[in-house]
């Protein structure tokens, strides 16, 4: 499967009694579809998996895979800190008609990086799902090295790797042990910093799971589509165009100030759970300023 392109980590719109808006998470797929994305992610860090049941976890990936009907590739957030559970979902996953399952790396336990690679090969192994690999040191206190995903890239089912390091260096590095491995070609490197996404392509990723493209979607799948399309300049104009909302709605834990966007502009989002609380309201008038100078409100 070829990951290329831009994959939106979807919010997961509540009600006020804080149980999960259905409705609205199927009119949120229809609108990011029409806004021209590659596919749609449900349950992930965005999507409040932390703090999701197991059942309304394999609800939402069920919904998905239900209401997008094939149109753009589905994935679902699959990842725990326990491998076998983390096995069970994507096992579910894969059975319940997903593309592609977004393994996170165990956070918490802080497993040496040969532990890494065991946890993923033993995932690997007991299942047949396409698998993105999911690296986000900032959220679970531990960073797969250059040379580990190296290793992971030479599991069968690991076709991708989304990098959220925020650490440009780190990228190159990785992307020169691939080539120096061969396994350029086997790994597909995803973007995981929105704000980096354009730099990241430069170096050789293909494309993006973004947050930021729930509330932008149209100009995040055009700012990645032109640089595929080689049209360089054009992408570097749309990055720029999106780099003062990319910052605001970073301003606090995503996916607060994306709820809130959304939220503001008329979109299924709700409120954050506990332990996450609505934002402060002097960023919440730079988020504002940052929508309106991109006219989404």
């Amino acid at each position: 499967m070829n990951f290329q392109g831009t994959y939106v980590a979807m919010v997961t719109p509540f009600k006020s009694n804080n149980e999960i808006d259905e409705e609205g998470f199927r009119n949120n797929v229809n609108y990011l579809i029409e806004n021209g994305v590659d596919g749609l992610l449900a349950v992930g860090t965005t999507g409040e998996s932390a703090t999701m049941s197991h059942d309304e976890h394999k609800f939402l990936i069920e919904t998905l895979i239900d209401e997008v009907d094939g149109r753009v590739t589905t994935l679902a957030g699959a990842g725990s800190n326990s491998t076998k559970e983390a096995i069970d979902l994507v096992n579910f996953s894969e059975n319940a008609g997903a593309d592609a399952a977004l393994v996170i790396t165990p956070y918490y336990n802080k497993p040496q990086q040969h532990g890494l690679v065991k946890h993923f090969e033993s995932i690997n192994n007991e299942s047949d799902i396409p698998l993105i690999a999911y690296n986000v040191p900032s959220r679970t206190g531990i960073d797969i090295s250059p040379e580990s995903i190296v290793e992971i890239a030479k599991l069968d089912n690991v076709k991708a790797l989304k990098e959220a390091t925020g650490d440009i260096s780190k990228v190159t590095t990785t992307f020169r042990l691939l080539q120096e491995a061969n396994l350029e070609d086997e790994l597909i490197i995803l973007s995981g910093d929105d704000g980096l996404t354009l730099p990241m392509m430069m170096l050789g990723a293909q494309g993006v799971i973004s947050a930021s493209a729930n509330v932008d979607s149209k100009r995040m799948a055009l700012m990645v589509n032109c640089f595929l399309n080689e049209d360089y300049d054009k992408a570097r104009e749309v990055h720029y165009q999106m780099y003062d909302l990319i910052k605001a709605l970073f301003i606090e834990s995503n996916p607060v100030p994306a709820k809130e966007a959304l939220n503001l502009m008329g979109l299924a989002a709700g409120h954050v759970r506990q332990p996450l609380a609505p934002m402060k309201e002097e960023n919440l008038e730079i988020l504002k300023k940052a929508l309106k100078e991109a006219e989404l409100i």
